[in-house]
């Protein structure tokens, strides 16, 4: 008797590990269960996925979602419909939240938060400070935490740690890969004076490509002396991307669309404080560092920084103006323009955004196409042109930088554990959202 399955997914071409060709792909009890050439007889559900690819489901590594604290500006439940919407089905969540996610309490109450309520799969890092190295050991072993997340620069309160005595500390407790957004508050509190009063064109002369890669060199150095591994944020600098290179055995590193996609004094002079991001934005020598980056292997993976403010936040005169953008919505249409200017490989996206952070962060039943695993998928439609558009966006915040951006390359939909919760535009199933497990925080 042939094998039955709760849904199939039929004549879609599927880009996985052994490169891209047209299978079907059959689900059940929320896993893919085969891969071949099923009949509709087969499953209770077929969709056609004719002229579409199927992805493994793309997870956006660096996301702020705000909540709790800040949610006039967005929440789980609606950053995470942004997410969906625009083709990605696992997140993981930054700490600089009100209150900050620092202890045992306040995690676990972000991830009671999330489940069910969240309509893509989440993680959530927990916060690195003075106070709490004692405790990171645990916490960063506990069910859905993505690892511990530390600012050395561009912060402020307890979320700060900027001193190599500090950081060591941190370094010397913890087993798992770390995140840090690596610039130098040092510098960055010397260089304040070079900020111009209403002109965000002078943002990335304050947070210059120095105070990033002098960052950067000290979380390396570290790294080795510790004998642990670090994950360097939003990449910004071609600086970065040549020592970067003869560090990857202790470093990997994370390129975002936007610096990927916008060039400095341009951006400003279009956007103002909307292009505002730190790290900033630079001029496009350093736009091309980071696509020599992605070219050579040396960046692992994609994430947004979707780090969303009002625009009436935004709108203040700079440098009152916060930094932060949406970006979980855009990534996968921004990054399938790229796809199709012939910029990156379609493999090579998947990899950046589906294996790539499975295999960093030592994900379990993730970042893959394959029997056993969750079935997960982004389906996009490569011939597609769409404009971007503010009304698009899910985001509280309701507006992007790439409003009127026309792109080639769009998701038409996404699958997340076996359920259909995005197609052609709409939301399909309500959410459903689960930790994402890691083979570091299993229970033994």
């Amino acid at each position: 008797m042939s094998e039955t399955f709760d849904t199939i997914l039929k004549n879609g071409t599927v880009v996985n590990q052994d490169g891209e060709g047209q299978r079907d792909i059959g689900i059940r009890d929320g896993r893919i269960a085969a891969l071949g050439t099923f009949g509709p007889e087969q499953a209770g559900k077929t969709i056609d996925c004719k002229g579409l690819h199927i992805l493994p489901g793309v997870m956006d590594t660096q996301v702020h979602f705000r909540e709790p604290g800040l949610e006039h500006k967005e929440d789980l439940e609606s950053g995470s419909r942004s997410a969906v919407m625009g083709g990605v089905t696992a997140v993981f969540e930054m700490p600089n939240t009100n209150p900050l996610t620092i202890d045992e309490a306040t995690f676990t109450d972000k991830v009671k938060r999330g489940h069910h309520r969240m309509h893509c799969d989440y993680a959530f890092f927990i916060g690195g400070t003075r106070e709490n190295v004692q405790d990171l050991p645990e916490l960063e072993r506990a069910p859905g935490c993505a690892g511990v997340k530390v600012f050395i620069g561009s912060s402020t309160g307890a979320l700060l740690v900027e001193d190599d005595d500090s950081l060591r500390k941190i370094f010397q407790v913890i087993k798992r890969r770390a995140a840090f957004h690596a610039e130098d508050e040092f510098r960055l509190n010397d260089r304040k004076g070079l900020r111009i009063e209403g002109d965000a064109r002078s943002h990335p002369v304050w947070r210059d490509e120095v105070a990033a890669l002098m960052a950067t060199q000290r979380l390396v150095n570290l790294a080795r002396e510790t004998g642990k591994r670090i994950h360097v944020l939003h990449i910004s600098t071609k600086e970065e991307i040549d020592y970067l290179k003869d560090h990857k055995d202790v470093a990997s590193c994370e390129a975002t669309p936007h610096h990927l996609t916008m060039a400095a004094p341009e951006c400003y002079e279009r956007l103002g404080t909307l292009a505002q991001m730190n790290p900033p934005v630079r001029d496009a020598s350093h736009r091309a560092g980071i696509w020599k980056g992605i070219e050579q292997g040396i960046i692992d993976v994609l994430g947004s920084d979707h780090a969303p403010h009002t625009l009436e936040e935004k709108q203040k005169v700079y440098p009152a103006s916060p930094s932060g953008m949406t970006g979980v919505q855009t990534l996968v249409p921004l990054m399938l323009d790229h796809v199709n200017a012939g910029r990156l490989s379609l493999q090579r996206f998947v990899d950046l955004t589906s294996a790539g952070p499975a295999r960093l962060f030592n994900m379990s039943m993730k970042g893959r196409i394959a029997a056993g695993y969750d079935a997960d998928f982004t389906i996009v439609d490569l011939k597609r042109s769409e404009t971007i558009t503010n009304k698009w966006v899910a985001s509280k915040a309701g507006w992007t930088p790439y409003d009127g951006v026309t792109v080639k390359g769009w998701p038409v939909g996404t699958f997340v554990r076996g359920k259909q919760v995005m197609w052609q535009g709409e939301l399909v199933t309500p959410s459903q959202g689960e930790t994402v497990k890691f083979l570091e925080t299993l229970k033994q």
